[in-house]
């Protein structure tokens, strides 16, 4: 029995590598796409003009766009509402020229059209909450910084911290790869990974330093593999289930809610991939041993 035991532990070890050589790869790859790529921002922080409005369902984007284009001087977003014949028209700078009526200027398409909602938002206004997401972001991230130092010592609370910028720029990556727009809803779902990530490297770092107080013999390689054996059925329940629930808000939440579903849908599964790889890994390359977590006696001297 502890010769299968050894043996589904080295089969552990092996396949902790190969996705901490992915998750690595994953990296690089989405830093490369941000770069080169940037986001599209919503008007959440670039500022202009949304309006949703319901028209003729024949009527296809291209046209919208082509009228409006004329009209404003500028280039308009036209998104599908998902439902035929709804649209949301993005303005990405509010131009004073342009025409206030938006059923004059689509009266060339139909004479049908409905204006929902229509709403405004200054550059100035979306600047400063480009700052506070920013700052609210680099905030968190330092918060939790300060908790893992205090909670683990500084190699296992590297692999956890990685493992959350690892989580964190694969999301970005997705977004910036297909421009999808970035809003502050999008936003929020980023700082919600932030916690569950850190939950799940928690746990495996929890106890990874347990077996290393309990087992000071044992390989490094053995005690963090045997860790991710322990926990893993926990990890695929608790992720399994937020998965479900992810996915059920992503179907019947319709649009406003689909950027923060997929951002979450995202974020979980490469959490979990993660805080096995990357969380485990990176302690171990770093020699990360039980002299590390040894207690010292307490001396009676005065």
């Amino acid at each position: 029995m502890k010769f299968n035991n050894m043996s589904s532990l080295g089969k552990l070890t092996k396949a902790r590598y190969l996705s901490s050589v992915f998750s690595l790869l994953i990296m690089l790859a989405s830093v490369a796409i941000i770069v080169t790529n940037g986001f599209n921002w919503g008007l959440d922080f670039t500022g202009g003009i949304v309006t949703e409005v319901k028209l003729d369902p024949s009527i296809k984007a291209a046209q919208i766009s082509q009228v409006l284009g004329h009209d404003s001087k500028q280039e308009v977003s036209v998104i599908s509402a998902g439902e035929p014949g709804r649209w949301v028209l993005r303005y990405p700078k509010v131009d004073s020229g342009a025409s206030a009526d938006i059923q004059s200027v689509l009266a060339p398409l139909t004479d049908n059209v409905e204006v929902l909602n229509s709403s405004i938002v200054g550059p100035q206004i979306g600047q400063e909450l480009a700052e506070q997401g920013g700052l609210a972001l680099l905030a968190a991230m330092l918060c939790i910084l300060g908790y893992l130092s205090f909670r683990f010592e500084w190699r296992l609370a590297s692999g956890a911290l990685l493992a959350l910028f690892h989580d964190v720029i694969f999301v970005l990556a997705f977004f910036s790869l297909t421009q999808m727009e970035f809003n502050l809803t999008i936003l929020a779902a980023v700082l919600a990974i932030l916690g569950y990530s850190l939950n799940d490297s928690i746990v495996i770092a929890d106890r990874v330093r347990e077996v290393l107080i309990a087992k000071p013999k044992m390989a490094i390689d053995e005690i963090c593999s045997s860790a991710v054996k322990a926990t893993f059925s926990r990890t695929m329940v608790t992720s399994g289930t937020t998965l479900f629930t992810v996915a059920a808000l992503w179907i019947m939440g319709g649009t406003p809610l689909q950027g923060f579903s997929i951002a979450m849908f995202l974020g979980i599964m490469i959490g979990t991939i993660s805080s096995i790889s990357v969380g485990t890994c990176l302690p171990e390359y770093l020699k990360v041993s039980a002299e590390h977590y040894k207690v010292e006696p307490i001396s009676d001297a005065p």
